[in-house]
């Protein structure tokens, strides 16, 4: 109380398009990422609301060599993120069973709620 809660971020480096390829090139390209990253921290409104949380509107791809499909790298696939939300699950329940916090709980409810609305 008092305090301010931290901003929370997370990305899959390694996620895979239709074509098995990944999405996004990696290693010095991840800067681009973490530029958007610090946008947001200083509460740029340079995203969009889905039901997962909040994705970029775009990112600076300007001299990024290779195609990158925007569509697809912001895409929220829902069979993807109904199994993601079971292993999460699933986890928890291996790893805390009682002892997850409620609040974690509610949350992963939720989020399993706004993914199968999809």
């Amino acid at each position: 109380v008092g305090g301010h809660m931290p901003k929370i971020f997370h990305v899959n480096w390694f996620r895979k398009g239709a074509n098995g390829k990944f999405l996004w090139p990696g290693f010095g390209e991840n800067t681009r990422v973490l530029e958007w990253i610090l946008h947001r921290i200083d509460d740029h409104e340079c995203y969009r609301e889905t039901p997962i949380g909040r994705v970029p509107n775009s990112l600076n791809l300007t001299g990024l060599s290779g195609t990158i499909n925007e569509k697809e790298l912001f895409s929220i696939p829902k069979q993807f993120w109904l199994k993601e939300v079971d292993d999460i699950k699933q986890y928890y329940d291996n790893q805390l069973a009682q002892d997850l916090p409620a609040e974690i709980a509610k949350e992963l409810h939720e989020l399993k709620g706004r993914v199968e609305q999809m």
